[in-house]
């Protein structure tokens, strides 16, 4: 609080997320927002709160509602903290949410590599205890430590961009302005255009040729063989994949130097995911997609139709809109299986993911699997108070032949209550009474939960012989 009894606004982390998703340097940024580049150092580092004046010329430069900035709080950053001082080695030191939310405005970098080094240690660990077969279901979470951690910089570094990068949507946008002189459908003009381009052959394969595998290039016969498992909307994706790995392999490169991500793993995982942005945006150019998603009050179902894309694919490409100068709705979106292992997160907001363990129980987003074909809406509350609307459905990927299981998993999209009203699926929001859910069950402290499948790490129990509550643990 500044001497006047006004809340200082610490918008560091926001600030920074969006400096690179403009591509500037701090000096480019200052010098367009009339300031020094070591006043904007400090700010970003939160050494300095964001004056109102600040404000004001982010809000004219860049046209972005101040008001993000105004609200600004670091609430997945603060839920991924809480969520390593709830390992049983840190928890009896019970450390307060104020020191949290303190050392994340004036130390965020110290709390990066505090995370790493927990990732680290939870996966050296873990893997141990695999060796000596001691693994418990507690336990359970990423595979091994370096691929562990490899995904886990890839996920920080799309956290950094907002999930979004200018650069790739501006070659998609100029790419899919080309093949709009094609006749025909994407995929079509996508075959058109790596032969013609490259003198590579697009072909469907039979599954029994391919096995498990989906998408396969054969270098030397220049061929690209994609499975006849894949659904069209997957076709086209696979084959935008490889025209962006061979046509914007540069611009991946170029965002790539700028992350901290210095592991060969985390740097080919990050590769892989941007040749996988670049094709969803070659899909559904920015532009045209987001006015699109406007008219139909973001329509998941209708924008895949308009499109020829999927549940998924749709739903991921809304968690990227983040130009500043056309923003869409910031989405979150889970991709969770029937035993709900979650597989797929991405966010352009700060919506509390847990990094470890699934998701809760009370969650609709499970409850899909009961309602295949249809699209569940849910109002939900986490322990902090801040509600979020929810819109999940169960989604299949592939086709799958006679007497194999088929893989099914639940696409959860969601964003602030706020932005709610924008989304055609809440036309009842007033009527809605929110759910209260948590992180996961190990770090919820609601009480009297009756889907408590997990004592809380923080809180201890409360536990009497003489008395059985909703909860076995007590609470």
């Amino acid at each position: 609080m500044d001497p006047s009894g006004r809340r200082k606004i610490m918008a560091g982390p926001q600030l920074r997320r969006l400096r690179a998703t403009l591509g500037l340097s701090q000096s480019a940024m200052a010098a367009e927002l009339g300031i020094s580049v070591s006043y904007l150092n400090l700010v970003e580092r939160n050494q300095r709160p964001v004056t109102a004046q600040l404000l004001i010329r982010l809000s004219e430069t860049y046209a972005i509602d101040a008001r993000d900035f105004a609200g600004a709080e670091d609430s997945q950053g603060a839920a991924e903290i809480e969520e390593v001082l709830a390992d049983p080695l840190l928890a009896p030191l019970q450390v307060p949410r104020a020191e949290v939310k303190s050392a994340l405005e004036q130390a965020p970098t110290l709390l990066q590599a505090f995370k790493r080094l927990h990732a680290a240690y939870a996966g050296a660990t873990e893997l141990g205890a695999g060796f000596a077969g001691e693994r418990s279901e507690a336990e359970r979470g990423d595979p091994l430590p370096q691929a562990a951690d490899a995904v886990e910089q890839v996920r920080a570094f799309l956290q950094q961009q907002d999930n979004h990068f200018p650069s790739l949507e501006d070659a998609a946008e100029s790419l899919s302005a080309e093949l709009g002189q094609v006749e025909g459908d994407l995929l079509h003009a996508l075959t058109l255009r790596l032969r013609a381009r490259h003198g590579i052959r697009l072909q469907v394969m039979t599954h029994q040729d391919m096995g498990v595998t989906l998408r396969h290039y054969d270098r030397h016969r220049r061929k690209l063989m994609i499975s006849e498992l894949v659904e069209p909307a997957g076709r086209a994706f696979q084959a935008a994949y490889q025209i962006g790995l061979l046509e914007a392999s540069d611009v991946m490169d170029s965002a790539l130097a700028r992350s901290d991500m210095k592991d060969p793993q985390a740097r080919k995982l990050g590769r892989i995911t941007l040749a996988n942005y670049f094709a969803a945006a070659l899909m559904m150019p920015y532009g045209r997609f987001l006015a699109s998603a406007q008219d139909l009050g973001y329509d998941v179902e209708m924008l895949g139709a308009r499109w020829g894309a999927s549940f998924e694919q749709v739903a991921h490409r809304l968690t990227t809109l983040s130009r500043p100068s056309a923003r869409g709705v910031p989405f979150f979106m889970v991709r969770v299986d029937n035993a709900g292992n979650v597989s797929k997160r991405f966010s352009s907001g700060a919506f509390p993911f847990s990094r470890f363990g699934g998701t809760c129980p009370r969650w609709n987003v499970h409850d899909v699997f009961r309602h295949p074909g249809r699209t569940l809406t849910q109002l939900i509350e986490m322990p902090d108070g801040k509600r979020w609307f929810s819109v999940a459905r169960m989604v299949r990927r592939l086709a799958a032949p006679w007497g194999e299981p088929e893989a099914a998993f639940a696409v959860g999209l969601g964003c602030e209550e706020r932005f709610a009203p924008q989304l055609i699926y809440a036309r009842a929001l007033k009527e809605m009474r929110p759910t209260g859910i948590g992180v996961n069950c190990r770090l919820c402290e609601r009480v009297n939960c009756p889907s408590r499948a997990a004592p809380p790490l923080l809180g201890g129990l409360d536990l009497s012989e003489g008395t059985r509550g909703l909860s076995p643990f007590g609470r």
